[in-house]
């Protein structure tokens, strides 16, 4: 014969320092990031303020592949849709 436990009654203890411990690296990491991010878009901006014309031929190809994947999506759910 076993019995079970039931511990619904008894409240969770959470350790308060581990939860600002884990918050205080979260931030630290978001804020890492968050300047990584801030880096690589300034690198972006002054490629492309020196190489304008690159930059616009990327930024077409870039806007023709999207438009092709949206492009191809529709015409397979346009042949799930005939089924």
């Amino acid at each position: 014969m076993t019995t079970e436990t039931n511990n619904a009654a008894t409240p969770a203890t959470t350790d308060t320092k581990t939860e600002d411990s884990l918050l205080d690296q979260a931030k630290e990491a978001l804020t890492g990031a968050g300047d990584a991010i801030s880096d690589a878009f300034e690198d972006v901006v002054d490629a492309a303020k020196k190489n304008p014309v690159a930059a616009a031929a990327i930024a077409a190809g870039a806007a023709a592949a999207v438009a092709g994947a949206a492009f191809g999506v529709s015409k397979l759910l346009d042949k799930d849709d005939d089924k």
